[in-house]
């Protein structure tokens, strides 16, 4: 298990700005409204070689005016509970606040280690404040400019060094862990039943059944697996007791200690909005995938050609273009000897490496089919992690590669090299200059 960074603070102190600078892209909205960001947002970071989970998080108002600012908190204060490390971020243009001290209570009574960040230093007189937030008592303040990137570097170092050691967090997977996840009543527990042949999980018509992850050990053609048996998916309206909530953060849980998982959707039934959100939360954590329309039996009728059915999937979730979509049935066992073999050659892909010399192959025939534009110059890439497949890519402006660009240089990856089931992750990095490595003389 990866450790986990909570951003936390008041609301429009800059947590949103601060969470996209680190991951060097787009991924919370920013605004100077505040109360944008609401849900946790997780994504996985790296530094220094260093892989850990960030989260971002909706403004901690320990004076809650409404129901929402109330709720937003609360999705807060769960982020600081499941977090190893908080980044609780003040505003330095404002200066210290009575709201950042009794947030500063907060942080004291959640015992996690903590680093105080005064963002919003943009000029250099903004940082005459950075000396007063050392009041709140959690040592030395990190000063950082999301803007301009600056102090991002200083602030990733400390991180890093008070990160604990990455640790499982979950019980030891004796093979290729694959957890099954998707809403309630889908049919995810008798899919496990149907793939070993056995009652291995209670199955009932009455959605939430399984309230935990349960894993069931088997062997398939030699290669051993680990399947993860999981509590539904549901819509955050209609999370209320703790036992709830619990079952959520399980599943959550087992999906980051998943190589792969299998998204069972409804076959017989429209995709909704919570088969997106739960196929998106597997997509953004990194892990492989393979979508099981399940009910097939049922479906049949309404799809008298499979891939109609795939067609629309492909439609509703554009940005899994990449997964395999089985249709299955439990009940008929239709399809079912087809879903390990996919799950496994997606974990492999998940695994797998690509040289260098390959790498800059794609990137020197992209550049001449398609060239960034005068302004960005990509110099090489290479691949520096797996599961999923990294590639890191050293430009002039980091900052300054569109969204558009990122997505092609992704295609081109994909058509030279077999990465079926596995989502990729594309960093961009600014390249060193020759005052830089002659140390600045």
């Amino acid at each position: 298990m990866k450790p986990l960074v909570a951003i936390v603070g008041r609301p429009n102190v800059g947590k949103s700005a601060l969470f996209n600078r680190i991951l060097q892209q787009r991924r919370s909205i920013v605004e100077a409204q505040p109360g944008v960001t609401r849900d946790r947002i997780y994504a996985l970071a790296d530094w220094a070689g260093r892989e850990f989970t960030l989260v971002d998080t909706g403004g901690l108002d320990t004076d809650a005016s409404s129901d929402l600012t109330a709720m937003v908190g609360q999705q807060a204060r769960q982020a600081m509970a499941e977090a190893d490390l908080l980044l609780f971020v003040v505003d330095g243009r404002e200066g210290l606040t009575p709201a950042d001290r009794d947030a500063a209570e907060v942080f004291r009574r959640s015992g996690k280690p903590t680093i105080v960040v005064v963002s919003k230093l943009d000029r250099p007189d903004d940082t005459a404040s950075l000396w007063d937030f050392l009041e709140l008592g959690f040592g030395d303040p990190v000063g950082v400019s999301a803007l301009h990137g600056l102090g991002t570097g200083d602030l990733l170092d400390r991180i890093i060094l008070q990160l604990p050691p990455d640790t499982p967090g979950e019980p030891e997977t004796s093979g290729v862990p694959v957890a099954i996840v998707g809403k309630p009543n889908v049919g995810k527990s008798s899919l496990l039943n149907a793939i070993l042949g056995e009652d291995r999980m209670i199955v009932h018509g009455r959605p939430g059944t399984t309230r935990d992850a349960v894993d069931v050990n088997l062997t398939w053609e030699g290669q051993p697996v680990t399947l993860i048996d999981t509590a539904g998916l549901r819509r955050r309206a209609r999370r209320g007791p703790s036992l709830e909530q619990y079952s959520v953060m399980r599943t959550t849980r087992a999906v980051q200690r998943a190589w792969v998982a299998l998204v069972v959707v409804d076959a017989a039934e429209p995709l909704t909005e919570q088969d997106q959100r739960i196929a998106a939360f597997v997509h953004e954590s990194g892990r492989a995938c393979v979508l099981l329309g399940n009910k097939w039996d049922l479906a049949g009728e309404l799809y008298p050609k499979n891939q109609l059915f795939v067609t629309g999937i492909r439609r509703e979730l554009p940005f899994m273009d990449y997964v395999p979509v089985l249709t299955v049935s439990a009940l008929t066992g239709e399809g079912l000897g087809n879903v390990l073999p996919a799950a496994l050659a997606a974990a492999e892909r998940h695994g797998s490496r690509v040289s260098t010399r390959f790498v800059n192959d794609v990137v020197h025939e992209a550049l001449s089919i398609h060239p960034p534009g005068a302004d960005l110059k990509i110099s090489f890439g290479s691949q520096v992690g797996i599961r999923p497949p990294h590639f890191l890519f050293f430009v002039n402006d980091p900052v300054g590669v569109p969204t558009a660009y990122r997505r092609f240089l992704e295609h081109r990856l994909r058509e030279a090299f077999d990465f079926t089931g596995t989502p990729l992750r594309l960093s961009f990095r600014a390249r060193r200059t020759a005052r830089t490595r002659r140390g600045g003389r």
